[in-house]
């Protein structure tokens, strides 16, 4: 673990630098200065945004970003140290470079996801003041930390403020401070310059229109086109890109309409932007002689600001604001207005935090996060515990992003402007296991403009199927739920997950949606096949095919109950999705009151479709050919094997228990699964397997595994996420770890019990109301001991006991007080006295 230990101290890392750095936390990060620490947070200050950030190979570093926003912003900023493509963010710790070459306007949602319209605005200094000196090369550009790595510029990381100071590479330095609202970027750069540059002139570069990568290959380049310009008159520039790094993943019936996609940006200067020798453009690096706008490729565009003097060599100040937006210009330039307003003139408000300051807005976003996380209060736990409790918090609420300006949005599926709430980043064969769980419990204002925004999609899309190749007898007009939003679909992963989190939704009684409108786009999942479904493989970012949907759902899985091997990749994995969707529709059509004809079907096929691939003879789960001959015990699986997958029957573990002999020989294959090495916590599929151990009568060893996979896989470094943080779901697992319970089958409403990490956790439960701030109600979790204790003694809900290990959604939301009586060894509780017998055997 070399990398590990030349990150270790963090503390030496973010050394303290310039004056506004002064306060630390008691791990030894850096805090905001006390004016960017309003309104004051505990829980804030132990969000730790570099954890999750390292790590070199793509699949087992977090792949997060200590970037600027509130939850769920449309628009993130971060520093740049790298550029950023598939598989490789914008920035990265563990690279241990000295260098940061801009600041950048982000929407790369995970990092084997693309970004979508980036720009960045980069400081600088022309030594003569000429603008043949202004550097718009990626490389060229770069500035290096004031005290190089060790120190980082006194560097300050928190999800409100950001600042480092730089060496301008003429003898001075630039302090440069970040917030940011959902659509707008709040910069602010200070300019001290050196001594001897007697000619040396400031300057401000946006990268407009970058050169681009696609795929996860460096050189795979692209070149979006886009538009910059320059209004002197209102000391702005703006411009356009569309930039899409995932567009060649783009469902063929929508390539059209989402290939008119456009990122738009105005960014507005508080120093006036006069004369033509203070503001230019570039075209690849070279300066546009007399240009105020144009259009093409690798486009940027400079403001310099005068020369230095005695009064403007120390603390020149420019502060930059810049709206995004994905409808138009003029719409980015009234975000601007809506969301970091001008200060009023008056000459006599010297306020520190008067609206439209720096400081003014990292309020903002810092108590829009303090809302929300000041609702936990945790004891009995470490600084390191809190670090990685409430940055955990802080991550399951980043996703999915806003992606509508006031009360109406772009989309790329149509092309058009349209009415209502729009997000995106759905990662949803991640997120539906148990971040949607979290973001019910925590932002259940948000979910019904969830669900809205996912049945919007399904609207848009204007779709039509061979009827006669899908045997579809109904409208066959419409579109598909999403799999893996970026901006529009990109049939990333398997199954119609969109099932489950709108099953989950109705389960937990979210409203405030369209439900009849629910119900027809997830009756399409279950009943309509893709297009071209009995030839198309439908491969892991395969290009030129149409929506994926539920592949294979014609060929065999609706005749036979399985995803055919020998016609679709990952057929084991899809088999297993598509029937606990179809469980998830099925709490749907329960709620919809559907016949019963049709909550039959749904129910039945949703718990004998998966032992189509159980093999007796082998014990295993194992993919099929059409033929119903077996594939092989390697083949059909998604980011698993046949270890994981053989445990993935979420909506019937009684019947998975029965195949595998009872529950004492169901433990026993459990305790293969884990002393084998074969349980993966990096990746999705193995997250609930620890629980299934208190459904079948051993609730010790769920404790045990719990305790153990928490330790061995969060900490509060760089590398403190053992995988892929996916839009949140490998923080949502460690959150409902630590209370003591998850949710194994989300859309049943059910959390199986675990092992509680904490002495106490008081959570007060926002209220579903959109427009509503106050508590709905307070949920105490009581496990006094449980730090030094791992074992569950007894556990009531107020003051009723619990004898099985299983919690209702409702005991949770609605407040009252959870009590584990915690114990250091083995108690009766949950467990079963033969299958302890066969587990001491």
């Amino acid at each position: 673990m070399l990398l590990l230990q030349a990150l270790v101290p963090l503390a030496a890392l973010i050394a303290p630098n310039h004056v506004l750095a002064q306060d630390r936390t008691p791990t030894g990060r850096l805090l905001p200065p006390p004016q960017f620490r309003v309104p004051a947070s505990h829980a804030v200050d132990h969000v730790n945004l570099l954890i999750g950030n390292g790590g070199i190979a793509p699949s087992f570093t977090g792949g997060m970003i200590p970037s600027t926003g509130p939850p769920f912003a449309m628009t993130r900023w971060v520093a740049q140290t790298r550029v950023n493509y598939v598989s490789r963010t914008p920035y990265n710790i563990t690279e241990l470079t000295p260098t940061i070459h801009g600041f950048q306007a982000t929407r790369q949602p995970a990092i084997w996801m693309g970004e979508s319209a980036s720009l960045a605005l980069v400081p600088g200094i022309a030594p003569t003041g000429d603008p043949t000196e202004v550097k718009a090369d990626f490389i060229q550009r770069r500035l290096t930390f004031v005290g190089g790595f060790e120190k980082r510029g006194g560097e300050v990381i928190s999800p409100g403020y950001y600042s480092v100071e730089l060496e301008d590479g003429f003898g001075g330095t630039i302090l440069v401070e970040q917030s940011s609202t959902s659509r707008v970027g709040h910069l602010r750069f200070t300019f001290n310059l050196g001594q001897n540059a007697t000619n040396a002139t400031p300057y401000i570069l946006i990268d407009a229109v970058r050169q681009s990568i696609q795929a996860h290959d460096p050189t795979n380049i692209t070149f979006p086109v886009g538009t910059v310009s320059i209004s002197q008159s209102t000391n702005e520039i703006c411009g356009s890109s569309n930039e899409r790094q995932d567009s060649i993943i783009t469902p063929d019936s929508i390539k059209e309409p989402a290939s008119h996609f456009k990122g738009f940006f105005c960014a507005r200067f508080d120093i006036p932007l006069r004369g033509v020798n203070n503001t230019g453009l570039m075209a690849n690096g070279s300066v546009l002689a007399g240009n105020m706008s144009t259009t093409g490729s690798m486009l940027s565009a400079f403001a310099m600001f005068q020369k230095a003097s005695a009064v403007t060599r120390k603390n020149f100040t420019v502060n930059v604001k810049v709206g995004t937006s994905f409808i138009s210009e003029d719409q980015a330039r009234r975000n601007i207005d809506l969301e970091i307003p001008d200060a009023p003139k008056d000459p006599n408000n010297s306020a520190e935090r008067h609206p439209g300051s720096l400081e003014a807005t990292a309020q903002t976003v810092r108590g829009l996060w303090a809302e929300k996380l000041d609702r936990i209060q945790i004891k009995g736990a470490s600084e390191e515990d809190l670090e990685i409790f409430y940055t955990a918090a802080a991550h399951g609420l980043t996703y999915p992003s806003e992606q509508f300006e006031e009360d109406h949005y772009y989309s790329a599926y149509d092309n058009q402007v349209h009415k209502g709430p729009s997000y995106t980043g759905y990662s949803i064969w991640d997120t539906y296991r148990a971040a949607w769980a979290w973001v019910i419990l925590f932002a259940p204002e948000r979910v019904p403009g969830m669900v809205t925004s996912m049945l919007n999609d399904f609207k848009e899309v204007s779709y039509y199927f061979d009827v006669c190749e899908v045997g579809y007898n109904g409208d066959p007009k419409g579109g598909w739920l999403p799999m893996w939003k970026n901006i529009v679909e990109t049939n990333i992963m398997v199954g119609t997950h969109a099932d489950s989190l709108i099953g989950e939704a109705f389960r937990k009684g979210i409203t405030g949606f369209d439900r009849d409108l629910a119900w027809e786009a997830v009756w399409k999942d279950v009943t309509v096949a893709p297009v071209h479904d009995n030839n198309t493989v439908y491969g892991d970012r395969q290009e030129n095919v149409d929506f994926e949907a539920r592949a294979g759902l014609s060929t065999v899985y609706t005749t036979k109950g399985w995803v055919a091997n020998d016609i679709h990749s990952e057929s084991g994995s899809r088999t297993l999705d598509y029937a606990y969707d179809d469980f998830a529709v099925y709490v749907v059509a329960k709620a919809m009151e559907k016949p019963e004809n049709i909550t039959s079907f749904l129910f039945n096929r949703s718990q004998n479709a998966p032992f189509t691939l159980y093999n007796n003879e082998t014990g295993f789960m194992e993919a099929r050919k059409a033929d119903g001959s077996w594939a092989g015990p390697d083949s059909g699986w998604t980011e698993g094997d046949k270890w994981i997958y053989s445990f993935d029957v979420v909506q019937n573990v009684p019947q998975l228990v029965q195949h595998r002999g009872g529950n004492a020989s169901f433990v026993k294959s459990l305790e293969d699964h884990f002393n084998g090495g074969h349980n993966q916590h990096t990746n999705e599929p193995s997250h609930h397997i620890p629980y299934l151990y208190s459904l079948a009568g051993a609730a010790l060893r769920t404790q045990e595994r719990v305790r153990t996979i928490a330790s061995s896989n969060y900490n509060n470094t760089p590398e403190g996420l053992s995988g892929n943080e996916d839009c949140g779901q490998m923080s949502a697992w460690y959150i409902f770890s630590a209370m003591g319970f998850y949710p194994v089958n989300p859309a049943s409403g059910e959390y199986v019990v675990g092992s509680p990490f904490f002495d106490e956790m008081i959570i007060d439960w926002p209220q579903a109301n959109a427009n509503s701030h106050q508590s709905g109600s307070r949920l105490t979790i009581r496990s006094s001991g449980a730090p030094q204790k791992q074992y569950v003694k007894a556990l009531t809900v107020n003051g009723e006991p619990v004898v099985a290990p299983v919690l209702l959604h409702e005991q949770i939301v609605q407040g009252g007080e959870i009590v584990f009586e915690m114990s250091d060894s083995v108690e009766e509780w949950g467990n079963e006295p033969d299958v302890i017998q066969g587990l001491v055997n």
